[in-house]
C-alpha cells in the first residue's frame, strides 16, 4: 500500500491534500501493523513527509494537519465506525472492506464530523481522489457514496439534499 497504483494524470496534491494521503497510508500501516498513533506519527514526520523513500519523493505535506487527522481519527473511531456502518449497505460491512478503504472512510468522516471548517466538497474530493490513486474500479465511487451520505446526516450537506 506504500504506493498509489499510476492510473494516469493525478492531480498535484497541495499541503493539506498530501497531508490527507499521508494520513491515510498512516492509518492503514497502524491498522495492519498494529503500531501506535505516537510512532507512526513520529516515522512520518522524521522520514516521510516531503522526503524521499526508496526513490519515491513524498510531497511536502502539512504536518499540523496531519497529525490533527490521524490523532483524531484515533480518537474518535469509536463514534467513526458507526457513522461508517450507517453508511454502508447491509451486504457491505465495515470488516469487509479492505484496509486501505477504512483508511480513507475514517479520515474523510473524521473531516466531515469534525472539521467543519472544510467545506463538504473538498473533502468529499480530495479523499475520491486519493481513493482513485490506489484503486481503478468501484472503491472511488464507494467513497462518493459513502461520504456524501455521512455529510447529509452530519452536515446536512450532499447531493441529496440542496445545500442552499
Amino acid at each position: 500500500m506504500t504506493e498509489p497504483a499510476s492510473t494516469g494524470a493525478v492531480r498535484h496534491a497541495n499541503k493539506r491534500g498530501a497531508a490527507r494521503l499521508a494520513a491515510v497510508q498512516a492509518l492503514y500501516q497502524m491498522d495492519v501493523s498494529g503500531s501506535g498513533v505516537f510512532e507512526i506519527t513520529a516515522e512520518y514526520e522524521a522520514f516521510r513527509l516531503g522526503k524521499e523513500v526508496d526513490g519515491a519523493l513524498y510531497r511536502e505535506a502539512d504536518a499540523q494537519w496531519f497529525r490533527a487527522i490521524l490523532t483524531g481519527v484515533v480518537e474518535n473511531q469509536k463514534t467513526i465506525d458507526p457513522v461508517i456502518r450507517q453508511a454502508l449497505t447491509e451486504d457491505w460491512p465495515l470488516s469487509r472492506l479492505d484496509s486501505t478503504l477504512r483508511a480513507i472512510l475514517r479520515a474523510g468522516v473524521y473531516e466531515l464530523m469534525k472539521r467543519e471548517d472544510v467545506p463538504v466538497a473538498v473533502i468529499v474530493s480530495e479523499y475520491v481522489d486519493i481513493a482513485k490513486a490506489f484503486y481503478e474500479e468501484d472503491e472511488p465511487k464507494l467513497v462518493n457514496a459513502v461520504l456524501d451520505r455521512v455529510s447529509r446526516r452530519v452536515r446536512g450537506e450532499g447531493r441529496g439534499k440542496d445545500a442552499s
